[in-house]
């Protein structure tokens, strides 16, 4: 059986199941159309599905010209019919994995796609997971879903887990050139799964076991966490200090050697880093172990969007002004600079604050005119992005910096400002007004 799907793989006549067509989802679709393999897509999402059937691309780092070229060749459909779970030979498992109030693995995306593979799982094929987990998530959650109806792992089917590594936004990597780790959970599990990402990326790398996979992606996140915390809390002692982290940073980074820059921030956004480090502190906690360095990064993360306020507070107070009931103009709803990704964006969390402590708040992002809703800020959604001119940013108390996005002029925007709060160090070129700016 093992021999007859390599066959199918090689010979690019296997059909590609991708199951969750967002961030991680599409990318992957264009690197398996563009090496010449059939795919059906998945997702529950009907608006999803009717805006590729139409050829329209609802990602902006993949355009609808690239929607067009994966429908037009006939190697593309998408489709909110699970049934048709049985027809891939290859299914790779996409959907989120975001975490509970109570900082706990939210199993319910990942439980809900394996019981629908589950009910058509056929022999011969293939069930990859790329969404990040815990360690054990593959064999524990995923495993017992896929034999409930008998059919045996490594005999009747193969099971493999894959990490993403995508970073919306990044322009000298791409899902094809990124290297992508793989591990089966047998050998037959890890030969397929291999021969699959082999049609269309460009460097596969295979480890020993699923739970291998798991740790290097969990290991990845929690290692920029860590980091990320330890500049954000030296950004802290530095300002006390009256030291700029910033000039520290440059100037540590000449050091060739020993030393990677990371850099503070007013919180920690985007799908991976804000969460993953936290499903392995959870299972830590199932070996009778603590993971201090992940609960203290976390602690130091998220206290991040309190200090960029407490800043601009202390602003306000040496101008005689108050917080409540100031007009404050928010700058990039991303998590990141020059993307339209707003997954755990910590400027949302910026922005209750704000409102919270009585402020009116408007927002502004080129890359996001719309807040779309979120499970954890549907307060927000419909909120639109105002404009960004010389007489709209004069009508504010202070604007502040959240995202640093290139589409900015910051030199007009410190201009015509009355307070600038720079929580991204956005305008260390501007030359005239630096009087105005904050750093945060």
């Amino acid at each position: 059986m093992v021999n007859e799907l390599l066959r199918k793989i090689e010979s690019k006549k296997a059909l590609i199941g991708i199951v969750g067509l967002g961030y991680v989802g599409l990318p992957l679709v264009r690197e398996f159309t563009r090496g010449g393999m059939k795919v059906l897509g998945f997702d529950v999402d009907g608006h999803k599905v009717q805006s590729l059937a139409q050829g329209k691309s609802y990602i902006e780092h993949i355009p609808s010209q690239t929607v067009r070229e994966m429908t037009g060749s006939g190697l593309f459909t998408a489709t909110t019919d699970f049934r048709r779970l049985k027809e891939p030979d290859c299914i790779i498992i996409c959907v989120p994995t975001p975490l509970t109030k109570q900082r706990e693995p939210d199993m319910t995306y990942i439980e809900a796609t394996g019981n629908a593979i589950g009910l058509t799982l056929r022999k011969g094929q293939l069930v990859v997971l790329e969404s990040t987990t815990y360690p054990g998530t593959t064999r524990e959650v995923m495993l017992p879903l896929l034999q409930k109806r008998g059919l045996e792992v490594g005999k009747d089917f193969f099971l493999a887990f894959s990490p993403e590594r995508e970073d919306p936004g990044r322009k000298d990597y791409s899902t094809k050139t990124i290297p992508k780790v793989v591990g089966g959970y047998d050998k037959d599990s890890l030969k397929v799964a291999v021969a699959t990402y082999e049609t269309a990326i460009d460097i596969v790398v295979p480890v020993s076991t699923c739970e291998a996979a798991e740790a290097a992606k969990i290991l990845e996140n929690t290692y920029r966490c860590v980091n990320i915390a330890l500049v954000n809390e030296l950004k802290v002692l530095f300002d006390r200090m009256g030291i700029d982290v910033w000039e520290v940073i440059r100037a540590a980074s000449t050091k060739p050697f020993g030393f990677t820059p990371f850099y503070p921030g007013p919180g920690l956004g985007g799908h991976c880093i804000p969460i993953d480090p936290f499903y392995l502190s959870w299972k830590a906690r199932q070996y009778g172990l603590t993971t201090r360095f992940i609960e203290l990064a976390g602690e130091v993360n998220v206290a991040m969007p309190r200090y960029v306020v407490t800043k601009l507070m202390e602003a306000f107070n040496d101008q005689g002004k108050a917080l409540k009931g100031s007009k404050v103009l928010v700058l990039g709803l991303a998590y990141k600079k020059d993307v339209d990704d707003m997954r755990e964006s910590p400027t949302l969390e910026l922005i209750e604050l704000l409102k919270h402590m009585g402020s009116k708040v408007d927002y502004n992002d080129p890359h996001i005119p719309v807040v779309p809703r979120t499970r954890e800020h549907a307060q927000f959604a419909g909120m639109k992005s105002v404009p960004l001119t010389p007489a709209n940013l004069k009508k504010y108390d202070a604007v502040l910096i959240s995202t640093d996005h290139s589409r900015y002029d910051y030199d007009e925007i410190v201009q015509h400002a009355k307070l600038v709060i720079d929580s991204r160090n956005a305008c260390k070129n501007v030359k005239a007004g630096r009087g105005k700016i904050v750093k945060a």
